[in-house]
Parts: structure tokens; sequence; C-alpha cells
């Protein structure tokens, strides 16, 4: 968790629609990276990090969707670790090195791999559960020039995120080659994401007309969520936070005021929210109890089943001609909740996390359409073999990244 979380409205608040979004990067980055970011390094991360920017789409009165899918792999982590990979190399100042370690499923390694590809000084370690390995290309490789090493763990998620943990804390290794994280545990992933809520407000500030400004979020890990949680604490004018969780409604108990339970995880057409054990959990509990009475009165936590999923990809297709995947339909199913018979006076800004293409039976199921895969998604479909399959321990990750070098 950062140290402090700076007020930095003087960064944001006369910024208007006509802002771009690598100019609102580096504009607000020096003042979250005091001392380490000056504005012109500021303004070289961000124009190396953004060729591509979030997409604000104003429905009618009451919903505006925010789409996060438009960069290099379809799915709103691009933002967060762009940015990291763009920092971490202007850091390193192209004669340092590091060895960014991460615990990855699902499109999270093509995005990193995007992320750090010809990012100098940069090695990035990927680390699979069981399963198959997809969109990586093999030109990346370490072993072919490149700089990325995907390893496969005979064990599930938890057993690569703790064996990165015991990595981290093997400090001879970790010093010998410069290693730090990109999963959710490293700050530097979580905070820039807090960039496109400010950049949805400017976006939507002169066109709220007087209503509650709220913002409804997939939550599973509930990073998106806490950044959410750190733009208001920047700043951002904003009324609420909708924690839209699907049937596992991981922190539905704990943000009504009970106690945090952790239960067998349920399978649902939403997949990337199928989670019982937050690992944003220690994030989300510090500001609940720096501010209670705040936080009681500002998240709002629903959860939404499959049957409404599927009914809300339909109904926002038929009202809007809009597609959703099945995480953003879990937040707008949330939203139409939230406002219920109209009787909140609230502009709803509904966070479309994935594209629609990377769930298109489900899309295809609810709303009758045929789904395109975009060109740039479509190679993320091909299975690739991973440079080293390992028992999950300490010794075996660590001689097959040494056996790289």
């Amino acid at each position: 968790m950062p140290s402090q979380t700076p007020d930095m409205r003087q960064f944001f608040l006369y910024m208007d629609e006509k802002t771009t979004y690598p100019e609102l990067v580096a504009t607000v980055t020096p003042g979250l990276l005091q001392g380490v970011l000056n504005p012109l390094s500021a303004s070289r991360v961000a124009g190396s990090a953004f060729d591509f920017e979030p997409e604000l789409i104003r429905l009618d009165d009451d919903y505006s969707i925010l789409n996060l899918y438009n960069g290099p792999s379809g799915v709103f982590k691009d933002f967060g670790v762009v940015f990291f990979g763009a920092v971490l190399e202007e850091l390193l100042k192209d004669t340092g090195q590091a060895m960014v370690v991460t615990a990855v499923r699902g499109d999270t390694g093509v995005s990193l791999t995007n992320a750090f590809r010809n990012r100098r000084g940069i090695t990035s370690v990927l680390i699979y559960p069981s399963g198959h390995i997809y969109g990586l290309d093999e030109a990346e490789f370490v072993t072919n020039g490149g700089n990325t090493i995907p390893i496969q763990v005979r064990g599930g998620f938890d057993e690569c995120m703790r064996l990165i943990s015991e990595l981290i804390n093997d400090r001879p290794f970790a010093e010998r080659y410069h290693v730090t994280s990109a999963n959710a545990i490293n700050p530097c992933r979580v905070l820039p994401q807090a960039f496109y809520y400010l950049y949805a407000f400017i976006k939507i500030k002169k066109n709220l007309e007087g209503k509650d400004l709220v913002f409804s979020v997939p939550s599973g890990n509930f990073g998106n969520f806490v950044s959410g949680l750190y733009a208001w604490k920047f700043g951002m004018p904003v009324n609420g936070f909708i924690a839209a969780m699907n049937s596992n409604d991981a922190f539905g108990e704990f943000i009504r005021g009970g106690k945090f339970k952790p239960h067998p995880v349920v399978e649902t057409n939403s997949p990337a929210l199928d989670i019982s054990r937050p690992v944003n959990y220690e994030r989300l509990v510090s500001f609940f109890e720096e501010a209670p009475a705040v936080m009681r009165n500002m998240v709002f936590p629903s959860s939404i089943n499959d049957e409404k999923t599927l009914q809300t990809m339909e109904w926002v297709w038929k009202n809007f001609s809009v597609l959703l995947d099945p995480h953003g339909a879990v937040a707008f199913a949330a939203a139409r909740e939230f406002n219920g018979d109209g009787s909140r006076d609230s502009h709803c800004v509904i966070l479309a996390t994935g594209h629609p293409a990377k769930e298109a039976d489900i899309v295809g199921k609810a709303t009758g359409q045929i789904v395109e895969l975009p060109e740039k998604l479509r190679n993320f479909r091909k299975q690739v073999s991973p440079i080293a399959l390992i028992d999950p321990h300490l010794e075996a990750l660590e001689s097959a990244i040494a056996s790289c070098f």
C-alpha cells in the first residue's frame, strides 16, 4: 500500500473532455510519484506507454460505459501493466536491470508480454498454473533472444503466488536478479488504474446535470475497485462505488458490516470474478478502518447471478446496441439494481473490463449476435509450450530461471 495518497485536484480538476489520456497521465504522475519522476520523465512514460486510451460512451441520462479493452490484449489490465513497464524502464535509464516475476493466468501473460516488449533492462518471468498457455509469441522468449520466460507449475494459482513470495524473500537470489513483481501486490500495478477513473470524470463532469456520480465496478480480486477508491482519495468528486460481484459475493458480507468469511468458489459465466479470497483484502480493509462511516455510505455491494447476467447482456444490446462481456454485464446489472425505481438521482458509469469477443459464445447466446474477434486478438488463442515445467518448489523455480542465463 502507498505510504501516502496525495491530493491531486490541482492537476486534473481543470481538465475537460478535450484532454487526452496520455496528457492526463503525464500531468498527474509527478504528483503521484513525488520525487521519483519529474514532469519531463512523466511525459516520456505516458508517451511510451499509451497509444490507446479508454472510451467513455454516454448511453442516456442514467448510464455510461467506460470501455477498458482498447489495449493490446483487450483487457483492462493493459492500462496498469503498460504504465508499470514504462515507469520501470524510465527508472532503469538504460543501464540498470530488473526481473519482473508474475503469477499469471488467462490474458494476464499476454498483457505483460506486450507491456515489457523491447523494454531495455527488463526480463519478464511468467509463472502459470497447470493447464494451457495461450497467446504468447515464442519469438519473445529469452531462448530466442527476447525477454520473456514462461514457466509452468504443476499446481494452482495460489501455489504460483506462494512461489513469488518465497522468491522475493530469498534475498541473495532476489538481489542478484533485481526481482520485482507485476502482480497486484505491487502498488505500481494498482495505482495507475486510478487514472482511468479520473479520465472518466473529466469526460463526463459537464454533463452530469446535478446527478450523483457513481461507478459500477466488476469485482473479483478487487484491484480495480480499490483503484477507484484511490482515485477518490486523490480528490476525484464521486458519490459512490458499486462493488459488482457475481454469485461468489466475496466481500458482500464484509462491506455490509459483517466479517469476511471465505467460501468455496462457485463457477459462473463471469470467470474472472470467480474468487473467494481477494488478494486486495488488506487494501480494502484499510479504507474501512480509516473512514468506516464514509465507506458505509459510499460503497454498495451487489451480487448478480448467471441468469441476470445473461438477461442484462440482452437488455443492453436491445436498448443501446452495445455488446458487453459477462463481467461488464455483472456491473451493468448491479447499476440497474442500484438505480432501482429511479428514486436515486444518479448517473452510473459501468466499467467494461474485457472485449466481448473474448466471451463470444456467452455474448452470442445472450444477444443472438455473432461477435467477431479483432485481428490483434486472434493470435491469443494459439497454445504455446513453456520454457520449463516444474514442481511447486522454490529450488525448481530458481533453477529454471538461472538456466536461461
